[in-house]
């Protein structure tokens, strides 16, 4: 199956076949999907629009509206004041100009029901929007230029159009506007070289800036935020090289300013004739550094022993961004499981952290993209409350709420609570576990446990209106931050990667258990404890290995776009990303000890011939990350195998690895995850009734 084309006929009857199959098999629960689709839907404020954000003489924002998939996305002139303007207001709508309507874009191919916006990158002037759309799920897009003077995409003199097909997401300006770069990615889907284009001429005239020839990095190309350099990036999972060249001058060559240096990781941004370097140089949780922008320095060739540190070190305190303003630097970091923000005056080094409402709660930078406004957009969320937009006045101190995201039908979030727990892993180690329920629910219930645990990606305690159909019905949720991913820090990282992935895990059964032994989960009639797991991506390989290390303590599985047959994938070079991923996993082509350590957590090899819960695992057939073929594979073993289930596939056969673009097609995707789980693992006891 891996070795035919997705057009292969075969292939195609297989995967419909399981599609309508697990249709049948979920056909009882119809009538309940439907139902939480309402739900889901009718706590949406469907009509609706985000708050306008600054930059130079204009407010930016997008509608969404009622009955249509995707945004609308507009501007509005600004003039003298501080507020955003009102959105709703009837004279703003009659001013507003629509700079891309996603849904009359996604509607032009009838044949297609996909559509993803990966670039929407607007001139220096505001003149300009570079646009560029994957309309399959393969994340390869047409780039497009539209003038904004007409609404119309920009054409040669041909009359056909200024585009250039097969763009991955990464693009910047030259500062005049004429120039536009971007990258591409090669056959293994990885962005391998940056391309330079000037507006007007046909893309075979493009020019190419860089090919990075190491199969292991990743090229991206940007601007700073003051728009005076273009910042080339090479990276891969763990080493960083940039490179930066004036806006001003676009076809000059680029001055190296991090070295690369395997292991040490860097970005950048630049203020005042500074560049503020992120980075790891002597410092496990990374720490922020200055360097000149002088000319004359950039022509020396960098020197990484003369940055000065700016926001050292501290052991535990994970940087993780960074961003500026005129007079102040901009840090997102992490520490216990919890996100917070630095904001440092740089003219006097006074700084101090923004304010968190709870101790279960996420907070991350807005958009700021203007340097000199006066006031910091931020936004916060927990799994109790909605996600909240607030400007803090950088001057006078002042916070105000500018949008709490509409939950309608009487959302109230002193009805559900969140706490931490705390799970002890079989090696002693303390795994946080961040929980919501309604404060009515009995103990012994239900439980949807989420994790990842991969790449240093976090999952921070956010809300969702989905979920409330779940813990509605008597059931907690709680996410596991389990090592490999990086609540913790870097140490967290390294402890649950190559060849001490298995804690990952170990920790996630370790959260299962911990559930029960607090009693916020039970066990069921049939004697299994009633946790149901879910994950995708990576997340779905968690959740693939905990089942077979644990299949007695899952009452059903939730894996999407799963990575479950790691080892077989990690083993070909020729698959996508796989000697990017050597990295993250181990390569096991070269490394017998790699190999015996993903043959022993790899899912599709170790399926026990044991009874197990419900299976419900999802693909994309145009998937360039995760294979259709390793969920396929490994439904196929399931259920040659294992006893129990059943064991279901669903392949989105117009999709990719995030599923269905449009928001209602996500909708019913989601109620039918939810009434899977609810028919499969029944619902829980509310203090009501």
């Amino acid at each position: 199956m891996r070795d035919d084309e997705r057009t292969d006929a075969d292939v195609l009857a297989h995967l419909e076949a399981e599609n309508v199959h697990t249709a049948a098999v979920l056909e009882p629960t119809k009538d309940l999907q439907e139902a939480i689709f309402t739900e889901i839907k009718g706590r949406v404020q469907e009509t609706d629009l985000s708050v306008p954000t600054r930059r130079g003489s204009w407010w930016y924002y997008s509608r969404t509206i009622e009955g249509q998939q995707y945004p609308v996305h507009c501007r509005l002139a600004a003039g003298d004041e501080t507020d955003p303007p009102d959105p709703d207001d009837p004279a703003v709508v009659d001013a507003e100009q629509v700079l891309l309507d996603q849904n009359a874009e996604a509607a032009t191919d009838q044949t297609l029901d996909y559509f993803s916006l990966g670039v929407f990158d607007l001139s220096p002037d505001g003149g300009t929007l570079a646009w560029a759309a994957d309309r399959n799920g393969s994340e390869r897009h047409l780039l497009r230029f539209r003038d904004l003077s007409t609404g119309e995409d920009r054409r040669l003199p041909d009359g056909s159009f200024d585009e250039v097909p097969g763009v991955y997401y990464s693009t910047a300006w030259s500062a005049d506007g004429g120039m536009f770069f971007y990258t591409r990615p090669d056959e293994a889907t990885r962005p391998h070289e940056v391309w330079r284009h000037r507006l007007g001429t046909p893309a075979t005239e493009d020019v190419l800036v860089h090919r990075e020839d190491d199969e292991r990095f990743f090229c991206q190309i940007s601007e700073t935020k003051d728009r005076q350099w273009l910042v080339l990036e090479m990276g891969s999972k763990i080493t960083s090289e940039v490179r930066v060249g004036p806006t001003v001058d676009p076809a000059e060559p680029f001055h190296v300013l991090v070295p690369r240096r395997q292991g040490i990781e860097a970005e950048v941004e630049h203020v005042g004739g500074t560049f503020f370097l992120l980075t790891n140089d002597d410092a496990l949780d990374f720490r922020v550094a200055s360097t000149s922008s002088d000319e004359r320095d950039l022509q020396a060739g960098p020197d990484p022993s003369s940055w000065v540190d700016v926001v050292p070190h501290t052991p535990g305190v994970r940087l993780e961004g960074v961003d500026v303003l005129r007079d102040h630097l901009l840090v997102e970091e992490r520490t216990e499981a919890t996100t917070r923000i630095r904001v440092r005056r740089l003219s006097s080094g006074e700084e101090f952290l923004l304010d968190q409402a709870e101790e279960v709660s996420a907070v991350s930078l807005g958009s700021n993209p203007d340097m000199d406004w006066p006031q910091l957009r931020h936004t916060y969320t927990s799994l109790v409350t909605p996600p909240t937009v607030i400007d803090v006045d950088l001057e006078a101190g002042t916070r105000t709420v500018r949008k709490v995201q509409p939950v309608l039908g009487g959302y109230d979030p002193e009805q559900y609570v969140s706490r931490r727990l705390w799970a002890t892993a079989g090696d002693g180690t303390q795994v946080p576990i961040s929980l919501v329920h309604r404060r009515d629910r009995q103990p012994g219930g239900p439980v949807l446990l989420y994790g990842y645990g991969s790449y240093e990606i976090s999952i921070d305690p956010g809300f969702s209106i989905s979920r409330l159909s779940l813990l509605d019905r008597g059931w907690a949720f709680a996410i596991g931050h389990i090592r490999g991913g990086g609540e913790m820090g870097r140490r967290w990282y390294l402890e649950g990667k190559l060849e001490a992935k298995a804690n990952t895990f170990d920790d996630l059964v370790a959260c299962g258990q911990a559930l029960l032994d607090d009693g916020v989960a039970g066990t069921g009639d049939d004697g299994r404890p009633r946790v149901a797991i879910r994950g995708g991506s990576a997340g779905g390989l968690l959740v693939g290995a905990a089942l077979n290390r644990a299949p007695e303590q899952w009452a059903a599985v939730v894996a999407e776009v799963p990575f479950v047959d790691a080892l077989n994938t990690i083993l070909d070079p020729t698959l996508p990303l796989t000697v990017i991923e050597w990295e993250e996993w181990g390569n096991p082509v070269d490394s017998p000890e790699i190999f015996d350590v993903m043959a022993a957590y790899s899912p599709y090899e170790n399926v026990p011939e044991v009874a197990l819960p419900p299976v419900l695992a999802t693909g994309g057939l145009h998937d360039p990350r995760v294979g259709y073929w390793e969920p396929a594979k490994w439904v196929a073993r399931l259920r040659d195998r294992a006893e129990g289930g059943p064991f279901l596939l669903k392949t989105e056969l117009g999709a990719g690895h995030g599923g269905p673009s449009g928001r209602y097609d996500a909708w019913r995707d989601e109620a039918m995850v939810l009434a899977f789980l609810v028919t499969t693992v029944g619902e829980g006891t509310l203090a009501s009734g």
